[in-house]
């Protein structure tokens, strides 16, 4: 990725450096030590079901795995390489028609080597969430 992603604000790593995020829309809420909200919106192009009109389970996966990596990031200062070890999600519903999707992560244990990530999507209330994640990620140190 070079330069150009290592000096990139954390917000343009995370969506515009990734291409996957890009394609998905992908855009940053907010990020603070350790933690990070990411947003998708609804599109008819990333619909699993087009009777029901909601937002395909593929998609809810990839932004919930990409706000733990932001989460795990957010707690550097420095950019790290980081991999997904293991990812957990439970689809406690399914989301909204026509909604785009917001989630929220919280790195709640961060040693030399992994991270640990508990995250949660919702659509139009965060009480009432589409999924919840646990999550661990592998941090390779640089130098």
């Amino acid at each position: 990725m070079g330069d150009t992603y290592d000096t990139a604000p954390l917000g343009d790593r995370m969506t515009m450096h990734v291409p996957h995020a890009a394609a998905l829309g992908l855009t940053l809420v907010e990020s603070g030590k350790g933690k990070g909200t990411m947003r998708v919106e609804w599109r008819e192009d990333l619909v699993g079901d087009p009777e029901s009109g909601v937002i395909a389970s593929g998609v809810v996966t990839a932004l919930i795995d990409h706000t733990c990596g932001l989460a795990i990031n957010a707690a550097f200062d420095v950019p790290q390489p980081i991999a997904t070890l293991d990812l957990r999600i439970d689809y406690l519903r399914p989301a909204a028609p026509r909604a785009g999707l917001v989630c929220e992560a919280h790195g709640y244990k961060i040693t030399r080597s992994v991270g640990f990530v508990r995250a949660q999507a919702w659509d139009v209330d965060a009480g009432d969430p589409v999924a919840t994640a646990q999550a661990a990620f592998m941090i390779t140190s640089r130098g």
